[in-house]
């Protein structure tokens, strides 16, 4: 669980509903169905407009990854390519094929595998690339939906504001519509400013951040099987690696990996 996300979306709900009850207000008056039908499902099947069926349905499970701890062992990885540069320079390239079979990266394994089978190098660095940069574009477009939902809740409760007020406008000598009219005018707006700046934004955000550090990552792993192939010393090639990692990162694990 990604405790930063947590607290996040619990602390700025919370500093939004303590500030209505500092000012005398009601959390009840909050509540209203018509707003909510209006801007967040409104918005949604609006979404479903913008992006295909399985786009719509999927973007909750896009949400849920915001809660993970996204996990990229970049000691593993950095200690495996190690292992794999000595064994090659001792073994030969072709001693590689019966560890790929045990390896978990599918990433790595088909870089490796290329290496294994006498690729050429700026071959294997487009095919590499290229795999990434398709990842990436998948990953661009689940944010895209997210940032689509984030322009559409705000833009649905402009139009709640509106439908309100015009409802409001032609029964202004019905006392009794004014409140609740209002209250959908106005409600809208807040329920839409607070999809768009509590949750969707600052949730795009945080799933760039996990498309980069993957990235970053994953060029680390491209640098690794090319520094293979040109039958680098592991010792030098984990310090080309170690340069992916952020200086505290790199502390930490630089001692244990260049131990000796």
């Amino acid at each position: 669980m990604d405790i930063a996300s947590l607290i996040g979306i619990i602390g700025a709900m919370a500093m939004i509903f303590m500030a209505i009850v500092t000012s005398g207000g009601s959390l009840l008056t909050y509540v209203d169905i018509p707003s909510f039908l209006m801007t967040v499902l409104g918005s949604y099947f609006a979404l479903m407009l913008n992006a295909s069926l399985s786009e719509a349905l999927g973007i909750f499970k896009t949400l849920g990854r915001v809660f993970r701890i996204q996990d990229y062992k970049e000691k593993d990885i950095i200690t495996k390519l190690m292992a794999f540069s000595d064994k090659a320079r001792r073994e030969g390239l072709l001693a590689l094929e019966e560890e790929l079979e045990d390896l978990d990266d599918e990433f790595m394994k088909k870089g490796l595998r290329l290496v294994v089978d006498g690729t050429d190098a700026e071959i294997i660095r487009v095919l590499m690339e290229t795999e990434l940069n398709q990842i990436q574009g998948r990953h661009a477009a689940k944010i895209g939906i997210v940032n689509a939902w984030a322009t559409l809740a705000p833009g649905l409760g402009m139009i709640g504001t509106v439908v309100g007020l015009i409802a409001m406008m032609k029964n202004l000598e019905d006392k009794s519509a004014i409140g609740p009219n209002m209250a959908v005018a106005l409600i809208t707006t807040l329920y839409g400013a607070i999809m768009a700046n509590v949750l969707f934004i600052p949730m795009a955000g945080k799933l760039r951040t996990h498309d980069a550090m993957e990235a970053q990552v994953k060029e680390m792993v491209i640098e690794g099987v090319l520094s293979i192939q040109a039958g680098d010393n592991p010792r030098i090639l984990g310090m080309k690696l170690l340069t992916y990692l952020s200086p505290t990162d790199r502390k930490s694990v630089e001692s244990e990996i260049l131990k000796d």
